[in-house]
C-alpha cells in the first residue's frame, strides 16, 4: 500500500451520526484526523438534537481545520435524531468514491482506512469492516469490554470476537464504495437500529460482496452505565427480531439464546416460588454460569473490573432477550412495508 503513489489513492469521505457524544467526539475525529492515509480526506459530522456539548465541540472541529487541505471537516442537520437518517443525510453532503462510517464514540486504528481501502480493491468487495473492539476507560467500562468481546457475552460474532477474513452477511460500522451505497438508495430510515445488517443484505442479494478483515479494527466505548447499557441491549434484542421477521432465513440459535435464557430463569422462578425450590436450579445455573465465563473474561483486568463482568454479561443477555421478546410485530410490519428491493448494478452494454 506505501509503494501506491499518493495521487492514485481514491478521496475518502468519512460520515458520522451523532447525538450527545460530547465525551468522546473530538478524540474520534482526531483518530480520523491522523490517520495514515495519504489521499484527500472529508469528514462529514451528522448533528442530532443533542442535549450536551456536541453541536459545540463540533463547531470547534470545523473551525480548527477550515484551513486543512488534506482533511475537512463539515456538519449537517439530522433533526429527527434517527441514526438511518444522519448517515443518510452525511451520505447525501459527501462527495467522494469511498465512504467511511463511524460513530461519535468510535476510535480508528491508524491504519483503518489505508487497510480498508486496499482490502476493496483486492476484494472487489462492495463493503468492508472488521472488529468491533471494546476498551474501556473506568472499571465499568472495562467489565463491559471484557463481556462483549467474550464468546460467553456475544457467542461467535466474528465482530467482536476475531475470526478468519472472508464474505460475511454483514460487518461493524464499514467502508463503502459510493456508488454502492448510490446504487441501493442509502439506508433504510424505518430500521433505527440493525440499518447496517438490513443495507449489506441489500448489497448482498444484489449480487455484491460484504467482506470481514480482521485487520480492520475501531476501538469502541462501551456504556458508562447499567442502565444506559440495558437499553442498548434491550434495543438490539428488539430490532433483532424485526429482522427475523423481515428476513426469516437470518435467524439461528445464537439469537435464540437470550430469550430462551430468559424465559428458562423466569420459569424457574415461577417454580421454585410457587411449587418447589427445586425450580430456583435454573436461574442459580446460569448465575453459576456467568461466573466462571467471567474468569477468563476478565483475565488481565483489575478485581474491581472483574467482578462486574457477571453483571455485565447478565444485563446484556436478559435485556437482549427481553427485547427480542417483546418486540412489537406492528413495528415488523411498518418495516416490511417500507422494504426496499435490491437493485443490481447496471451491466456493460454488449459489443455490437
Amino acid at each position: 500500500m506505501n509503494a501506491t503513489p499518493p495521487q492514485q489513492l481514491p478521496a475518502v469521505s468519512v460520515i458520522m451520526p451523532v447525538l450527545n457524544e460530547e465525551r468522546h467526539l473530538r478524540s474520534s475525529v482526531q483518530h480520523i484526523l491522523e490517520q495514515e492515509y495519504a489521499g484527500e480526506m472529508e469528514v462529514v459530522i451528522a448533528l442530532g438534537p443533542s442535549t450536551d456539548r456536541t453541536d459545540e465541540i463540533a463547531a470547534e472541529l470545523v473551525a480548527e481545520n477550515a484551513a486543512n487541505e488534506r482533511a475537512s471537516v463539515v456538519t449537517v442537520p439530522n433533526p429527527t435524531g434517527r441514526t438511518p437518517a444522519a448517515l443518510n443525510a452525511a451520505i447525501k453532503a459527501s462527495r467522494h468514491p469511498v465512504v467511511v462510517r463511524v460513530d461519535g464514540h468510535g476510535m480508528l486504528s491508524p491504519n483503518y482506512i489505508a487497510t480498508a481501502v486496499r482490502l476493496l480493491e483486492e476484494t472487489g468487495a462492495q463493503n468492508v469492516g472488521g472488529i468491533m473492539h471494546a476498551e474501556g476507560e473506568n472499571a465499568w467500562e472495562d467489565a463491559v469490554a471484557a463481556a462483549m468481546t467474550s464468546r460467553i457475552g456475544v457467542g461467535n460474532a466474528a465482530f467482536h470476537t476475531g475470526g478468519a477474513a472472508g464474505p460475511a452477511d454483514t460487518v461493524y460500522l464499514g467502508v463503502f464504495r459510493r456508488e454502492a451505497l448510490e446504487q441501493q438508495g442509502g439506508y433504510n430510515e424505518e430500521f433505527i437500529r440493525a440499518q447496517d445488517w438490513e443495507l449489506n443484505f441489500r448489497i448482498r442479494e444484489a449480487g455484491g460482496q460484504v467482506w470481514f478483515s480482521p485487520e480492520l479494527k475501531v476501538q469502541y466505548r462501551p456504556r458508562p452505565s447499567v442502565r444506559a447499557l440495558a437499553k442498548q441491549y434491550k434495543d438490539y434484542g428488539r430490532w433483532r427480531h424485526v429482522v427475523a421477521r423481515y428476513h426469516s432465513g437470518s435467524i439461528n440459535l445464537r439469537y435464540l439464546a437470550p430469550p430462551t435464557a430468559v424465559c428458562a430463569i423466569a420459569a424457574g422462578a415461577v417454580v421454585g416460588a410457587l411449587v418447589t425450590p427445586w425450580g430456583f436450579a435454573v436461574p442459580a445455573g446460569y448465575l453459576a454460569a456467568i461466573a466462571a465465563g467471567s474468569v477468563p473474561a476478565g483475565k488481565g483486568l483489575p478485581l474491581k473490573a472483574r467482578a462486574q463482568i457477571p453483571v455485565a454479561l447478565a444485563t446484556m443477555h436478559m435485556s437482549w432477550g427481553w427485547g427480542f421478546l417483546t418486540s412489537p410485530r406492528s413495528l415488523a410490519e411498518k418495516v416490511i412495508a417500507s422494504r426496499r428491493p435490491a437493485v443490481p448494478a447496471p451491466q456493460p452494454a454488449a459489443a455490437e
